[in-house]
């Protein structure tokens, strides 16, 4: 430590260069903090279901998979389930194709599942009365500019009519106001009746049958246990479930569209693979300015190793200042992001794995940057440095 301040000295010999290198190292921490957090959510999610209010209950085979709707009768009777909800996905657009919305066949008790998603009685009373009523969610009100007692129509991306039509008309009888940022996404979301759905679809699309159910549990402490009495009510049939939380069924589908773990370590790879560069550049360019600084020092006494091991802290200092600003940044930022998902994403903060891990990456990525320009100012030649050759 002794020599930490000529370290320091030489690491903003140039201030805008070493700046604007921390600053793309904190960027690459910074990104790798998210990404970690999102595999880390994606690995514990499904781990336990204990404290779990509500339980997604769908096909084990795969989430395109529909279950027959008489289930919802069987999972209200397993003990210490306190009501079942069910839905469909319908896959809404509105005007045009690609303008989709999140549209879903559901329940009449559906809404009644999420006590954070405030709906009128009003509301409920005349959606429970109008057969082709919806419930709109606020920010979608107020993005299209639509009013209760509007007609709109949608048109699906799955689902024809009895009369080969996709288009659908629906009328606006409430909105949905979500009362936590967790249940943010109701704001975005079209909801509209099970029944209705099923009586109108063209046959052979649906008959009956349900995408996922919602279950309410009376203890979240038994929730693990529930979840297995759930799917040993379909166990060995040719509709076998798989009951978790909301966020491991989430997981479970993005699983299933794509390798959530090479995802996040190929942008890793790439995105450290640019650091290297980036930073083994900037130590190259920092130790041949000072050539004949390094034969000063080595003249005046400094051994080999000793510039050996001041080149080579003043690479990983750099490394681990621009790295621990990134993580930190992370860690302030995960919380917002998590919240502004409405619900979707529930990544876990920044832990003491993904730091040790963090500082791991910083360590060996200084090493390796500043391996060859150490090297190099070890095995300097006094005369030859001194004589600019």
């Amino acid at each position: 430590m002794k020599y930490f301040h000529l370290i320091w000295a030489a690491l903003f010999r140039r201030k805008t260069r070493t700046i604007l290198t921390l600053v793309s190292i904190a960027a690459a921490f910074l990104l790798f903090g998210m990404l970690d957090a999102v595999r880390t959510s994606f690995d514990q999610a499904g781990k336990s279901a204990n404290g779990a209010q509500r339980l997604q209950t769908g096909s084990k085979l795969s989430f395109i998979e529909t279950l027959p709707q008489g289930l919802a009768e069987q999972i209200a009777r397993v003990p210490g389930v306190k009501s079942v909800a069910y839905a469909n996905w319908f896959g809404g657009a509105y005007q045009d194709p690609h303008n989709q919305i999140f549209t879903f066949a559901v329940s009449d008790n559906y809404v009644d599942q999420y006590p954070e998603v405030q709906v009128s009685d009003d509301a409920r009373k005349t959606y429970l009365q109008t057969r082709t009523g919806i419930l709109v969610g606020d920010k979608l009100m107020e993005k299209y500019h639509w009013k209760v007692g509007d007609q709109i129509p949608l048109q699906s991306n799955i689902f024809p009519q009895l009369n080969g039509s996709k288009n659908w008309t629906f009328n606006i009888v409430g909105v949905m106001h979500p009362k936590e940022t967790s249940a943010g996404f109701y704001s975005q979301m079209i909801l509209m009746h099970w029944k209705y759905f099923d009586d109108s679809v063209a046959k052979g699309y649906n008959g009956g049958r349900v995408g996922w159910f919602v279950t309410r549990v009376s203890d979240v402490n038994q929730a693990d246990r529930i979840a297995k009495a759930i799917d040993a009510l379909s166990a060995n049939s040719d509709h076998e479930t798989r009951t978790q939380t909301e966020a491991a069924a989430t997981a479970s589908w993005m699983k299933q569209l794509a390798d959530i773990g090479l995802i996040v370590g190929s942008i890793m790879g790439a995105v450290f693979f640019t650091l290297l560069l980036l930073t083994g550049n900037t130590m190259m360019q920092a130790v041949r300015e000072r050539t004949s600084e390094l034969a000063v020092m080595k003249t005046l006494g400094f051994s080999d190793h000793s510039v050996l091991a001041m080149v080579l802290a003043e690479s990983v200092l750099l490394v681990l200042l621009g790295g621990v600003i990134g993580i930190a940044l992370a860690a302030v930022l995960i919380p917002g992001v998590s919240a502004s998902s409405g619900g979707m994403l529930n990544l876990p903060t920044v832990g003491a794995s993904s730091w040790m891990l963090g500082i791991g990456l910083m360590l060996a990525i200084g090493a390796v940057v500043g391996a060859i320009p150490a090297w190099r100012a070890m095995r300097l030649n006094i005369v030859d440095a001194l004589a600019g050759r």
